[in-house]
């Protein structure tokens, strides 16, 4: 039976929408799939589709977006691509990298998108709604919107938006930053660009990000209310969240942490095209750690150890590095006891030779097929037409013994270029082709892996932080830190009881 005819059985299904991009549509939604657990709902997250190259692997080696796989954390269920059905993958020069359902399935140009994956992306849609609900026929789904759903000249080809929630007859919320200013004009304008049917699905209003005394907007809010016919649910006051930003333009905006005695400094290259940036995550709750983003050439000895993160375009990311002078920089500070670690595309380009035959990273001309890399581990690359997707589940032999977990998202095979140079370099895990170290006679440690997720792996983080203690003279950390996962569920509790304060959730619950 079609999912259409059945949608009178269904629990009704929750939507947000936004006033634009980044006004909180994706935090909301992670709260709601919180508070809805804790009331012993069974929601379901869902987008349709996502751009973003902030990735996560399913157990099915599917790629998803990761603000996805982090609203199932929040439902308390495992992350599935049929949460996100369509997932595009920015390379630049406005072309993306098509996944449905998981799989990569083509390239794309923003201006042939709708003319030739609108009508595909809309039935994978369908699709994944469909065997949701086979699956989970109980379970009330709690949709994000991408951006804003009135771009009209976007309108009659958005696949994301206002076509989900009429096909699902949503009960729909509106958010909007009162950080931004305007908040007015965009509620109104938002609502008066909506065709009749489409308003009648909003169902209640939230404010985000209000500074200051709350009792401050009642007449705000009264005078929305009368304007609108539409109930505002919730004034969500600003809150110091700590959540990976949707798109790596975002982390421009990311400040450095600021602890109170930061006793280890990271620097995190920021590559143009960064991805995966949500492995850091776990850094960002180490209270002895300060992080700041590196963004162009300069002298790096102020840093304890240097990431060099994944990319979703290495070959150009790499010839990045080299023409600003980062590239030297980092042979610089590894000549003088620098601690370095590569993860995914960061292992590669720390390698001394990338090879992209099919012109899958990046290369842009025959010149740049192959080119070299930083060079600091004997390590050669060529990438090939298909990527490898999968969970991973291994153990580490450095800097400690220790299960591991976490997923491997990359195009490229990686070995040792040869036999002369691979004298002193080791495997870091018992999977030989996950990764591999130099701890080097004069001091530092260069080390690169394929896993994502690396310093979610609690034993390890502490072990590897340790090694860079050392170096300082700084003594080890004797007490275990809290688990990351832990951890991530208190900070997702913490946001739930904070939007559940000030959200009146029963207003769309039925």
């Amino acid at each position: 039976m079609k999912l259409e005819a059945k949608l009178h059985e269904i629990k009704k299904p929750i939507m947000v929408l936004g006033t634009s991009s980044g006004a909180g549509k994706s935090l909301t939604v992670t709260a709601i799939c919180r508070i809805l657990k804790n009331l012993s709902e069974e929601p379901i997250p869902f987008k349709g589709q996502n751009m973003s190259n902030n990735a996560w692997v399913d157990w099915e080696g599917g790629e998803m977006a990761y603000s996805q796989a982090l609203q199932a954390f929040a439902c308390g269920i495992n992350p599935s691509a049929e949460m996100n059905p369509i997932l595009l993958k920015p390379q630049g020069n406005s072309i993306s990298e098509v996944i449905h359902l998981g799989k990569s399935i083509g390239t794309t140009t923003a201006q042939n998108y709708y003319k030739d994956w609108f009508i595909p992306g809309w039935e994978v849609i369908k699709k994944s709604l469909k065997s949701i609900y086979e699956r989970n026929p109980n379970c009330r789904l709690i949709i994000e919107g991408a951006g804003s759903p009135v771009e009209m000249n976007l309108i009659h080809r958005d696949l994301t938006n206002l076509r989900v929630a009429k096909y699902l007859n949503a009960n729909c919320i509106l958010v909007t930053d009162i950080e931004r200013g305007g908040v007015f004009a965009q509620i109104i304008g938002t609502l008066e660009l909506m065709k009749p049917e489409e308003k009648k699905l909003i169902k209640g209003i939230i404010i985000n990000r209000f500074r200051g005394d709350l009792s401050l907007f009642a007449e705000g809010k009264k005078w929305i209310e009368s304007e609108t016919k539409i109930p505002v649910i919730g004034i969500i006051p600003w809150l110091n969240d700590t959540f990976p930003p949707e798109d790596s333009l975002d982390l421009l905006e990311k400040k450095s942490r600021f602890s109170s005695n930061p006793e280890i400094k990271i620097g995190i290259i920021k590559l143009p095209s960064i991805s995966n940036f949500s492995d850091f995550d776990p850094l960002e709750n180490e209270e002895s750690i300060l992080i700041e983003w590196i963004r162009e050439s300069q002298n790096l000895s102020k840093y304890d150890f240097i990431i060099l993160p994944g990319s979703k375009q290495t070959i150009k990311d790499q010839i990045f590095l080299e023409q600003c002078g980062l590239s030297q920089d980092l042979k610089e500070y590894a000549n003088n006891k620098g601690n370095i670690i590569g993860i995914c595309g960061g292992l590669q380009m720390l390698g001394t030779t990338l090879e992209d035959p099919f012109f899958k990273e990046g290369a842009t001309t025959y010149s740049e097929k192959k080119i070299k890399g930083i060079g600091l581990l004997p390590l050669r690359t060529i990438f090939f037409e298909n990527k490898l997707t999968r969970q991973i589940h291994s153990e580490s032999l450095w800097p400690c013994q220790s299960k591991i977990k976490g997923f491997e998202i990359h195009n490229g095979q990686t070995e040792l270029e040869n036999v002369q140079k691979t004298i002193n370099i080791k495997p870091i895990f018992r999977d030989l082709d996950l990764g591999w170290y130099i701890e080097k006679e004069e001091g530092g440690t260069i080390a690169g892996t394929y896993i994502h997720g690396i310093f979610e792996n609690d034993n390890w983080r502490d072990q590897y932080i340790n090694l860079i203690r050392e170096c300082k003279n700084l003594p080890k950390l004797n007490t275990k830190s809290i688990s990351y996962k832990i951890k991530r569920e208190s900070i997702i509790d913490n946001l739930a009881n904070e939007f559940n304060k000030h959200l009146n959730i029963t207003e769309v619950l039925n």
